[in-house]
Order: structure tokens, then C-alpha cells, then sequence
């Protein structure tokens, strides 16, 4: 039977993929590009981009497309024969990427093309993606003798390794715990709706009564709503103890060991190609133009923000003596205590919003903002290969012609990884058969359907699906046909959270609400009353959340910038010294939080978290655009989708801020739509 990850599809053939068939198609497929390479780097006395760039375009799509689908069903559909298959194919991976970085004569290559006389009749994507190709050969080593070239491509073959068992640990140990309710009274305070889907988790178990798991479905109505103090602390102890020496599996997923192996060894890899630090390596590639304007960027930001984040706590712990009897706020009260103040000041709970956002009246909306800012519409498929019944897909229009395509897979489940996401299934490029349309994978973790009602958002998960659908829609959208700039390719990583933090800010809009809501019921759109409330509440505690993401910035950032072989920092005293300076909620001495911390441990924001803030500033001031000319200018809509979306990587962030606000970015709408206000201020 023939191997269906070694065949040519327009989408990826879910229902054939076996782990069986995943470490010989790549092996096979990287042994083929090998030879292709090979020869035709021997045949090829003047390269040129027709006869080296986009055969070798061609050749890396092949492998891309093998290996997207065995990646995202890594992620959603974990089974141990997958993750065996998938482990087993990271090394041969890194091997590869790193001897085709590391390849001189390849990099000789381009580097003539780049210095031929027709480079500068090629198209500004083209340019572009040769720059970047001769700055990665760099970053991957090319010039290191072959000692240092063989000692990187092990520390690049062992940090995919640890990344990926990082990963693994986390979900592992999320997954190893949880606890068994059968006495109602324990869940006074929960809604109905969380209520009902504990007690659908433990049916799943054939048990009786209610489950709680540390999945964020069943995780935050617990830490939010229960009022049973203990059990508050039960639930909050297992998830900030996960995967570590302290975790309810006693160690066993313990992330500990890794960490320390991995910041050893991006240290030792940035020290091989002449950085300092494995934050200026990080930087190298970014918006931001050094470590420092980075460092600089964060601490202005806590300094501007911690008086407020300060006042904020201390009126939450003057609400929780008086009102609830908390004297001294712990770590597992804040979220209680913050939702009974939210409710007591605004009278709205995220339970209030949720009969309004039920999933499909959610979607039509959605379409809806972005068709009417971007003119372009969706069209649901019902015939496609499938991996899960919970996935849909969409195909995206453009006067009436399909422009890309879209997987759909909203809620959470067991052996899915958590949190939410945007990756892309196809690239938009050009191919000798024609133009190759884009695809992306949406993943959420949102609660299912539960009996006969629908799958109800909560406001804070409707944000979440927003956000994702504009890291899909700059995926998507893309007008460039090079796939090495094309949609988030060659995207700056600081820059690349620029449209789906835009994208947010439509959630708030009373205007975009009006057709994002309606009641599963009645189909009443959110009441006046209730959107008041919502918009009354939007800045609660802001501060507070500013401090809390900026301690998760500061501390990837200084971890990655201040290690050093003479100097090996301890990641629990760098937390702990960040949180010093910007933590003004109590912390708990068992918090583990950085053993679970896996976007900068499994995933691509090592010493580049702060870049969700970075871009905060930029999506906030492209967005003050649309308020000075109304929020659905199609002007103003069409110039962000040709200026932002459409040019993808094939042009700098900065320039093409530029182009759309007309000026460099300010810190200042940031700040107002944060509601944060200096006290220095007028």
C-alpha cells in the first residue's frame, strides 16, 4: 500500500495518515532532497532563481506538506504510537534543517544570486526572502569550522528533543490529575454550565457524580466560582505544581532537569555564532533592535503601570476582608475574590455573557466584522477529510473566488494539547501547476456542546477565537507568492501578534456585538444593560494583568540574556527576582509556574515572549486608526489588509506599520485602552 504522506493533496489526507507510515515518508523525503540538491547544485554553474530558489521552493513544500499534518495531529489527537513516530522524526528533522543551514555550497549559492545583476529585477518578496535566507545560513552556522558546525547541529538535534519532551510532560502531567466529586454542596458557587460539563467529564469516565481535571474548561469555573476554600486550593496547588518536583505525581513529569539543559544549550549555541547572549541571538531576527531596547521597553512598561496595578490589589484585599471574609487574600482567592468584585462593582460575570455567544451566532459575527473590514467572505464545506466529528472547515472568498481555506477545531478534549493556536496546513505560493492557496489550522480549547445546549463562549474565549482568527486571516490573506515571505513567514516575531491582538478589539465594539451575540434561546442580542456592564468592566484590574504578563516577559527575557557559563542562573531566583520587582498578587512558595511555561520551553518564544507586548502597542495604535475614521471604514479596512495582512514578510514590520499609521509607533493608545493612568498625568 502506498505511503499517502508521500503523495501529492491539496489538503492533508487526515484519514489515511497511520503512525506507521510517518518516519519513512520523512526519511525517504529527506534522503530525495538531499540528492535533488545534491545535483542540482553540481549542474547549476550560474544560479538564478528560476533554476535554484524555486526548485529547492518546491522541494521544501513537499516536506512541509508530509509534515504539517503529522505536527497538528501531534497536538490534537496525541496517541503514544503518534507521539513515538513524531519523536522519532524530530532528529532526523533537526539533522536536516541544520545541514542545509550549515551547507556552503548551497549558501555560495545564494549569496550569487543575490550578487548577480538580476537580483534587482526581481520582486521586492524575492529580495526579501534571499536577505533573510543569507542571514539564517549565518544563524545557522555556515561560517563555523567543522568542529563548531558538528557541535551546533548536536545542540540543535538535543534542544528539539528536550523542547518537545517538555511539551510532552506538561500535557502529561495535566492529564495525570484529577479529582473526583460526589458531593454536590462542593461546587456551591459554580454555574450550571460548568456544573454540567464536570459532570460530562466524569460520565466520559463512567463515573458517577462530578470530575474535575486541570484542562482550563474545568480549571478556571473552580478558581473562579467555588466556594469552597480547600478545594480552591487542591485544584490551584495541582496545576502550579505541574510538571514538577513538587506535581501530585510525585515528580514524575518533572520539568526541572530539562530547563536546565536547554538554557545551557541555547547559551552554548548563541556563545558558537559570537553572541552574547541567547536573547541577543533571539533579537537578531526581531523588530526590536537589541536586547537592551528590549529590557528598556518592559521596565518603562512596569514602571508606568505598578502604582495602578498596585491600587487595584489593594482595594481587591479591602473587598475580600470586608465582603467575603478574606483577611489575607492567598493565591488561590484572587480570581475568587476578583470575580465577586467584578460582579459586586459591575454586576457581570463571564457566566452572565455566555447564553449570548452561543458558537455558531459567535462565527457568522466574526465572518461578518471581517467581511465587512477586508471584503471577504466563508464558506462552510461539509465534504472533507476529517481527523475529528468536532472539526469544520471553511473555504475563504474574494469576489466570489476562493483565496484560502480553513480548519476549524474549537473545543477541548482528552490527548489534545491546551491553550489556542494558529498554524499553517499550506502555504501561498506560486507553483509550476499554478498558484498554491493558503490554509491554517484554528485550534481552541473551548467548552464543548453539554446535552442539548450548545457550545456557550464565555467574552474572555470569544477574545481568544478572535485573536486566532487574525493570526489566520495574515496566514490567509496573504498576496505574496514566495513561501518564504508569504502570510506569517519572514514575519518579525515581535510583529507577528499585530493582527490577531487587532483583531480583538472589534469584541468590545457595541456596533460588531450587536451581530457577534444573540441569545441560543431567543436570539436576543446582548442586552444594552449587560453591554454597559461588558464595556463598564473591560479595563477591571488591567493593571494588574499588564504586571502579570509583563513578569512572564521580564523573566523569559532576563533567563535567556543573563545566563551565562560563569554565571548559571538558577530559573526559581530569576522568577523570583522578577516578581519582586513586578508582582503585586501573593505567590504561593509550592508555584511551579515556569515548569509549565511552554511557550518559551516547547515552543518559539524563547527570550521573545515579550513580544505579545511589543505588539500590543502596535495593534493598539493601528486600531486608533479605525477610531478616528469609524470602525468599519472599508478604507481604513482595505488599507490594513493591503498595507499589513497582504504583504506578509516580504517587507520590514516597521516600514509597513509606517505605511498604514503614517508615523512610528506610540506607547500611548496602548496605555488608554488599557484604562492605565499615570499619576503624573494631567
Amino acid at each position: 500500500m502506498s505511503n499517502p504522506l508521500l503523495q501529492s493533496h491539496t489538503l492533508p489526507p487526515f484519514s489515511a495518515i497511520r503512525p506507521e507510515h510517518i518516519q519513512p515518508a520523512i526519511e525517504q523525503l529527506l534522503e530525495k532532497n538531499r540528492q535533488r540538491i545534491d545535483a542540482l547544485l553540481s549542474s547549476q554553474p550560474d544560479a538564478s532563481w528560476d533554476n535554484l530558489l524555486a526548485p529547492l521552493e518546491q522541494w521544501e513544500d513537499e516536506l512541509a506538506q508530509a509534515w504539517s499534518p503529522v505536527g497538528h495531529l501531534n497536538g490534537t489527537m496525541n496517541s503514544d504510537e503518534l507521539r513515538d513516530a513524531y519523536n522519532a522524526c524530530l532528529p532526523l528533522l533537526s539533522q536536516y534543517s541544520t545541514e542545509m543551514g550549515q551547507n556552503r555550497a548551497l549558501f555560495d549559492a545564494y549569496k550569487a544570486v543575490r550578487d548577480s545583476a538580476d537580483f534587482e529585477q526581481l520582486s521586492q518578496a524575492k529580495q526579501t526572502a534571499i536577505e533573510h535566507a543569507l542571514r539564517d545560513f549565518r544563524l545557522a552556522g555556515v561560517d563555523l569550522d567543522d568542529d563548531n558546525k558538528r557541535r551546533f547541529g548536536e545542540i540543535k538535534q538535543r534542544l528539539s528533543e528536550l523542547t518537545s519532551k517538555f511539551g510532552e510532560n506538561v500535557l502529561d502531567a495535566t492529564q495525570a490529575w484529577n479529582k473526583h466529586i460526589s458531593d454536590e454542596a462542593q461546587l456551591a458557587g459554580l454555574p450550571d454550565s460548568a456544573k454540567g460539563l464536570l459532570a460530562q467529564l466524569a460520565q466520559q469516565q463512567d463515573q458517577d457524580g462530578w470530575l474535575i481535571t486541570l484542562d482550563a474548561p474545568a480549571y478556571l469555573p473552580i478558581m473562579s466560582y467555588a466556594d469552597d476554600r480547600q478545594l480552591r486550593e487542591e485544584v490551584y496547588t495541582a496545576f502550579i505544581t505541574r510538571a514538577s518536583e513538587l506535581g501530585p505525581n510525585g515528580g514524575e513529569f518533572d520539568n526541572s532537569a530539562i530547563m536546565d539543559e536547554i538554557l545551557e544549550l541555547r547559551f552554548e549555541l548563541a556563545q558558537l555564532l559570537g553572541f552574547d547572549s541567547y536573547a541577543e541571538y533571539s533579537v537578531a531576527t526581531k523588530m526590536a533592535a537589541s536586547a537592551d531596547e528590549v529590557m528598556t521597553f518592559l521596565n518603562d512598561l512596569a514602571t508606568r503601570s505598578k502604582p495602578q496595578a498596585e491600587k487595584e490589589f489593594a482595594e481587591l484585599q479591602q473587598f475580600a476582608a470586608a465582603e467575603l471574609g478574606l483577611t489575607e487574600l492567598q493565591p488561590w482567592d484572587v480570581t475568587y475574590a476578583a470575580e465577586k468584585l467584578r460582579q459586586q462593582r459591575y454586576a457581570i460575570s463571564q457566566e452572565d455573557i455566555r447564553p449570548y455567544l452561543p458558537i455558531d451566532r459567535v462565527l457568522s459575527g466574526m465572518f461578518e466584522v471581517v467581511s465587512r473590514l477586508f471584503g471577504v467572505t466563508f464558506e462552510e464545506q461539509s465534504e472533507f477529510d476529517n481527523y475529528h466529528p468536532d472539526v469544520r472547515f471553511f473555504h475563504v472568498l474574494k469576489d466570489g473566488q476562493q483565496v484560502a481555506a480553513f480548519y476549524l477545531d474549537l473545543y477541548a478534549r482528552a490527548k489534545k494539547r491546551g491553550g489556542a493556536w494558529m498554524d499553517d496546513c499550506r502555504i501561498r505560493r506560486q507553483t509550476a501547476n499554478g498558484l498554491q492557496l493558503p490554509v491554517a489550522y484554528l485550534v481552541c480549547n473551548f467548552s464543548p456542546a453539554v446535552g442539548d445546549t450548545p457550545a456557550l463562549l464565555t467574552h474572555d474565549e470569544l477574545t481568544t477565537l478572535f485573536h486566532e482568527f487574525g493570526h489566520g486571516l495574515h496566514h490567509m490573506l496573504t498576496q505574496i507568492d514566495v513561501a518564504a515571505v508569504s502570510g506569517i513567514n519572514g514575519v518579525a516575531w515581535d510583529a507577528v501578534e499585530l493582527p490577531s491582538q487587532f483583531l480583538e478589539n472589534w469584541c468590545y465594539e457595541p456596533e460588531a456585538l450587536a451581530f457577534i451575540s444573540g441569545h441560543y434561546e431567543t436570539g436576543e442580542p446582548l442586552p444594552q444593560a449587560l453591554l454597559d456592564k461588558l464595556l463598564a468592566a473591560k479595563n477591571f484590574q488591567s493593571a494588574m494583568m499588564m504586571m502579570r504578563q509583563l513578569e512572564f516577559a521580564l523573566f523569559d527575557f532576563r533567563l535567556h540574556h543573563e545566563y551565562r557559563d560563569d554565571h548559571r542562573i538558577a530559573v526559581q531566583d530569576i522568577i523570583d527576582q522578577v516578581r519582586e520587582q513586578v508582582a503585586v498578587v501573593p505567590v504561593a512558595d509550592c508555584n511551579r509556574f515556569q515548569h509549565g511555561f511552554s511557550h518559551i520551553f516547547a515552543g518559539g518564544y524563547a527570550a521573545g515572549y515579550y513580544s505579545y507586548k511589543w505588539a500590543e502597542v502596535l495593534s493598539a495604535d493601528a486600531y486608533s486608526r479605525f477610531e478616528e475614521e469609524g470602525i468599519f471604514n472599508t478604507a481604513t479596512g482595505a488599507s490594513f489588509r493591503d498595507q499589513i495582512l497582504a504583504n506578509g514578510g516580504s517587507r520590514e514590520a516597521a516600514e509597513l506599520f509606517s505605511a498604514f499609521r503614517g508615523r512610528k509607533p506610540s506607547v500611548e493608545p496602548l496605555l488608554r485602552h488599557s484604562g492605565i493612568v499615570e499619576e503624573n498625568a494631567a
